[in-house]
């Protein structure tokens, strides 16, 4: 029941931390009382400027090449590791704790850290920026799959192994097909939050389309910054019904 006393409890302990963290991040709904500064500033966005519309949409590939390289070769990378990470499927606990302990640590370090280091060795452009996304995605989509695994129904797997069936075959025919739809929902999330991460990796040198939008920005050609971020929605948009397409083909 809701109105358990550990309910309650938790309910205060969680009202008292919003409340902390509000008063720390000087969080004050009564800043918005004049929009006349955010009105002029987004008067400036229109109309749009198409003059270099053509360039926009070059950089809107290769921002779109950028995360999905990066993106599916962290998936690659990711799935075998998962094997190794998940409690029912490691060969050992030495194994499954050196994973987890991998995989958290690619997973903490940012994709913008990364980035600046890759970019400092290897200089600018694409190719650092992709291989940032790559290994924070490796980190990120190897705990979610590992957990997959975790979850999935041992009777397959149970069944393949006292038919003399060797483990690591019968890890991956009987539980891969099981967690695949979920696989692919994280990987198009994925896919999705790369591209926004694309546009980060632009304005510190990496290329595609959050180059030029820190461009625009920089040179306050706000008009352009409207074209820009359509194409930007645009692509996130076209990768999720895609996602969406492609797990309902699956299921």
């Amino acid at each position: 029941m809701w109105f358990k006393k550990r309910t309650f409890v938790t309910s205060i302990l969680l009202l008292l931390f919003v409340f902390i963290s509000m008063r720390i991040t000087d969080f004050d709904l009564s800043k918005f009382k004049d929009f006349r500064n955010m009105i002029d500033f987004l008067s400036q966005w229109f109309p749009m400027s198409t003059t270099e519309w053509k360039g926009m949409l070059e950089d809107s590939v290769l921002t779109v090449a950028m995360g999905f390289l990066g993106s599916f070769l962290g998936l690659l990378i990711s799935l075998p590791i998962s094997f190794l990470a998940a409690r029912n499927t490691a060969p050992n606990k030495l194994t499954f704790h050196s994973s987890r302990v991998l995989l958290s640590f690619v997973r903490s370090i940012p994709e913008i850290v990364t980035g600046l280091v890759l970019l400092t060795a290897i200089g600018l452009g694409p190719f650092p920026a992709v291989l940032a996304i790559l290994f924070h995605n490796v980190g990120v989509l190897g705990k979610l799959i590992s957990e997959l695994i975790e979850a999935s129904d041992p009777g397959p797997r149970e069944a393949m192994t006292a038919v003399g069936a060797k483990r690591g075959f019968a890890n991956l025919i009987s539980i891969l097909p099981q967690i695949w739809p979920n696989v692919l929902s994280n990987y198009f999330y994925r896919f999705e939050v790369a591209i926004r991460t694309s546009l980060i990796l632009g304005f510190i040198g990496g290329g595609g389309i959050g180059q030029r939008l820190f461009n625009d920005f920089k040179t306050f050609h706000y008009s352009a910054v409207a074209l820009d971020v359509l194409l930007i929605m645009g692509m996130v948009v076209l990768v999720d019904v895609i996602g969406s397409y492609a797990r309902k083909r699956v299921i």
